[in-house]
């Protein structure tokens, strides 16, 4: 009787150079975009610093606490009568400042809208455009989705999974080099192309679970179109639904009172944004009220609280699904705007350390060992 022998286990060696191939490759594909993103993002991270240094920021006056709030009805007023005819599409409170964020356009239309800050304590106007300086804002752009729209935003989402399994394999074939150089040894003595070997592996290492950090929160980022798209065509349309037989509003409830509600069913939580009837977030006939908890993280977390914009009666409320808690986290993991300045500092420096990286590995497959004679490798002389 013929026994079958099982096949024989994969050398290491070719293993090994299967997944250098593949650290070589994803690396060398992303590479590009990701330096791109990285020089891009390095002023990003300072992004308020930037702008207000270029007066582009608030600069709101110190008050006793606790201050007094503005009525929202009357700041509302207030910013259409500056738009006659148009129609409020978002109110937004600023989380660090006590600033609100009006946001008009005419009606069935988000084009030709115009943005007002008011100061929230006072209900005075502050401000009419955007905040955000010019520069700033191309490079935010540029970062997000390369002045391409959507498929721009999908194709940096691809680049950083590419990024993500680079990194990886970098693991994979580092792991055998360590049997040989110490971790951290840059030799010196050696040629350009070693001590640049050495110098690609340590940042590689020392940079490597921020890497993969920015890297997957930037692809959550990129995401965020489908990812709330997603949202609005799921949870917040279930939300609407029971009232899809009815008409749009006809007269508006107090908005203070929809917040006012809101709070009731978020105890704990404070405004994070109203979207008004008409737009995509709160259908035809409600006020969608979005509270926030208070803390580094949580107030990323949002809760929509559904209010019937003609009778102010509270509608519905639902958490937030996990998949874009998950998104919204990501922004301030990714630029590293939760703790202050030092961690922006540590951001930048990880940053600089990623463009070394990358530049390396470019210069190391240049510097690559060329095939010998008759196609057989040829001497490594570094």
């Amino acid at each position: 009787m013929r026994v079958l022998s099982s096949p024989a286990p994969v050398r290491p060696a070719r293993r090994l150079a299967a997944w250098y191939g593949v650290h070589r490759w994803s690396s060398l594909i992303c590479t590009l975009f990701l330096l791109m993103l990285c020089l891009t993002g390095l002023p990003l991270i300072f992004g308020h610093e930037i702008d207000h240094a270029l007066g582009a920021d608030l600069d709101l006056p110190a008050m006793a606490e606790p201050a007094p709030r503005a009525p929202l009805d009357g700041i509302l007023a207030d910013a259409l009568s500056r738009r006659p005819g148009a129609q409020v599409r978002f109110l937004t409170a600023d989380d660090e400042e006590p600033a609100l964020f009006v946001s008009v356009s005419p009606p069935g239309t988000a084009a030709g809208g115009a943005l007002f800050t008011y100061d929230a304590r006072t209900g005075e106007l502050v401000h009419e455009g955007s905040l955000r300086s010019n520069l700033m804002r191309l490079l935010a752009k540029l970062h997000t989705d390369m002045f391409a729209g959507l498929p721009g935003s999908l194709i940096l989402a691809a680049m950083g999974v590419l990024f993500a399994v680079s990194i990886v394999s970098g693991v994979v074939v580092y792991a055998p080099i360590l049997a040989k150089v110490p971790f951290g040894k840059v030799r010196l003595g050696r040629s350009a192309r070693i001590k640049w070997l050495d110098l690609h592996n340590l940042l590689g290492m020392l940079a490597l679970v921020w890497m993969l950090l920015v890297g997957l929160t930037g692809v959550l980022l990129a995401l965020s179109k489908p990812v709330y798209g997603l949202w609005q065509a799921t949870e917040l349309a279930a939300m609407t639904q029971p009232w899809s037989g009815q008409g749009p509003a006809r007269v508006l409830a107090s908005v203070d009172q929809a917040v006012a509600l809101a709070r009731a069913e978020a105890p704990g939580k404070e405004l994070a944004f109203v979207a008004f009837p008409g737009t995509p977030l709160a259908g035809p006939r409600h006020y969608a009220v979005f509270m926030r908890g208070e803390g580094m993280f949580v107030s990323r977390l949002i809760t929509p609280v559904l209010v019937d914009a003609e009778t102010g009666a509270f509608a519905a409320k639902r958490d937030m699904p996990a998949y874009v808690a998950a998104l919204r986290i990501s922004g301030p993991l990714h630029y590293g705007d939760f703790a202050g300045l030092g961690l922006k500092l540590a951001w930048a420096a990880f940053t600089l350390a990623t463009i070394v990286v990358l530049g390396s590995g470019v210069y190391l497959w240049l510097r690559r060992p060329r095939p010998g004679v008759n196609g057989q490798p040829g001497a490594d002389r570094d």
